[in-house]
């Protein structure tokens, strides 16, 4: 009888019980409008920014951090809430905010209101982009999760090849404020009914009920964030993430300093997408062939690579698209990775808790990206030396990566779930 009331109060609002294959498909949607205009809009129009204003390019960048510091911080608390209560309530509340976000942001008149603007777009991040929806994934696909999070993340991979060119060619006709207003418009029809209509279905959350099972809840995430393979897997990846975002977020500044046009920089920035795709495309039969080292190190060597050649390689402009593909496709598939962190290790159990927790630092540090591309260009005098020091970080956080999938803690807390 108390399991049957506690599968009841994990069902979510409403009659409707949308398939999995609507609810992925509306997934697919939301994220590559909330990455291309929460995100990936910020790098094409921060130049734009930074001329129309007056403002400096650090501060307007570190604008973007204080945004991804604010979702960084809110994403623990956000992933112990869907656990317990389902992703509907937090992404509709996500996209909500993100709409207010884009249009404070697109009325700042002076540049405190610009930071106010994305501290509310922080907020909306941790509410809408990958890691709730991955929750969502984890907890409703069950053995199945693997297939859908490589169709949720293909599709999303796209969203700097759709919306990098989109952006630069509104911020070109409109100006920045005028596309982010356009940009707040779209995000709410595309966003909004789908996370408040489609993410109905029941939730597996019956192992929180009560006290006793909390407490022990809370036990096993101190275990898995204590053990030395959690603490590994956290600095590597923090410092991958901060290599690889930075070049990501610095890389329409290096084609500027190397002569393209904003628009042609924009579309190398774009087609980098085609390779988070393409990584993606190949990543379900790797994970099937490779252990996790192999995978592991395949990856994150690739990521390292390819922004050691984009701070040598000055051109020819084919060059630096392939440089920049290369680039998409390690950091497509490091997403991936990033989501079956967790169950690659420790298994399913507490998924939402312990992959904010993995995700709270990697986040934190990735928040600095904008703002350390900017800074390392200034202090060494261009992006180019910028990324030879990016691609160092990537490297060490790469030997850290692998260290972390050898490590025998992962049996001990695997066999503890």
């Amino acid at each position: 009888m108390a399991s049957t009331q506690q599968q009841r109060a994990s069902v979510q609002p409403g009659g409707l019980r949308p398939r999995l294959a609507v609810v992925l498909a509306a997934l697919c949607v939301t994220e590559i409008v909330s990455w291309g205009l929460l995100y990936y809009a910020f790098p094409v129009l921060a130049p734009l920014i930074s001329a129309d204003t007056g403002w400096s390019s650090v501060s307007v960048s570190a604008a973007f951090s204080v945004a991804l510091v604010v979702s960084a911080l809110a994403g623990v608390a956000v992933g112990r809430f869907i656990d317990r209560h389902g992703p509907r309530r937090m992404m509709t509340t996500g996209s909500v905010l993100g709409v207010m976000a884009l249009l404070v942001v697109a009325s700042a008149p002076n540049l405190l209101a610009f930071f106010a603007g994305w501290v509310l777009a922080g907020a909306a991040m941790s509410g809408v982009l990958y890691p709730p929806a991955f929750v969502a994934i984890t907890g409703w696909f069950t053995t199945r999760r693997l297939g859908a999070l490589a169709t949720l993340t293909l599709v999303a991979g796209l969203a700097s090849t759709v919306f990098a060119p989109l952006v630069a060619s509104a911020g070109a006709q409109l100006g920045w404020r005028g596309t982010y207003l356009w940009a707040a418009a779209v995000l709410a029809i595309l966003t909004i009914p789908a996370h408040a209509l489609v993410l109905r279905r029941p939730w597996p959350a019956s192992e929180h009920a009560h006290d006793d099972a909390r407490a022990a809840e809370k036990a096993y995430t101190s275990a898995v964030v204590a053990s030395p393979q959690f603490r590994l897997l956290t600095i590597g990846l923090t410092a991958v993430s901060v290599a690889m975002y930075a070049a990501l977020l610095a890389l329409v500044p290096l084609m500027l300093e190397r002569g393209l046009t904003a628009q042609s920089a924009a579309w190398i920035l774009g087609l980098g997408g085609l390779g988070q795709v393409a990584g993606r495309l190949v990543y379900t039969a790797l994970a099937r062939r490779a252990s996790l080292p192999v995978r592991t190190a395949s990856v994150f060597v690739l990521v390292t690579v390819s922004i050691a050649a984009l701070a040598v390689l000055p051109g020819p402009t084919g060059v630096l698209v392939t440089l920049s593909m290369m680039a998409g496709v390690g950091r497509g598939v490091a997403t991936l990775l990033q989501a079956t962190a967790v169950t690659d290790r420790w298994g399913p159990r507490a998924y939402g808790h312990l992959s904010g927790m993995l995700g709270l630092p990697v986040l934190l540090a990735t928040a600095l990206a904008p703002w350390a591309g900017a800074v390392l260009a200034e202090v060494t005098g261009s992006y180019a030396t910028g990324f030879a020091i990016l691609s160092v970080l990537a490297g060490l956080g790469t030997v850290l990566m692998i260290a972390s999938t050898r490590s025998p803690a992962a049996v001990t807390a695997s066999k503890a779930g």
